[in-house]
């Protein structure tokens, strides 16, 4: 599962690639063509709150590159923070409805604090089991 903010989940949708920083380059390291990655989108922009969602599903159909070209939004922590590690991606279903994430934490195995469980999705991409993949997946 792919986390990012709504201005980059745009760029996921328009452009069919995900990228990460470099501190995440064994996670993305371990991705393979053909995988199925979940879109998450952070629930916070600016300073109104909105929930967390599940917005897409996309298939990965290309090895990681490095590509430096700046193409996604700026880390405000990092603002020369480019992502430069990619997989093109084949869009299997954007949702047009959103899943909305809260009601499943409860029944996702990767969140042991169900209480602050937003903890266990401050990082690029989470892995997750089939079980956990279709629980997501299905909305239930």
């Amino acid at each position: 599962m792919c986390i990012t903010n709504e201005e980059n989940w745009n760029v996921v949708k328009d452009k069919k690639v995900w990228g990460v920083s470099e501190m995440y380059k064994n996670t993305i390291a371990k991705v393979e063509k053909g995988d199925m990655l979940l879109i998450y989108e952070m629930g916070i922009t600016g300073k109104e709150p909105k929930p967390q969602y599940i917005r897409g599903l996309y298939e990965v159909t290309s090895d990681v590159n490095r590509d430096g070209k700046k193409i996604f939004g700026t880390h405000p922590n990092r603002p020369n923070e480019t992502y430069p590690l990619r997989v093109k991606l084949k869009e299997i279903e954007v949702f047009k409805s959103p899943i909305l994430f809260k009601p499943l934490v409860g029944d996702l195995e990767f969140i042991k604090n169900k209480k602050q469980w937003s903890g266990s999705l401050r990082r690029a991409m989470v892995p997750l089991s089939e079980k956990d993949f279709n629980t997501i997946r299905n909305g239930k």
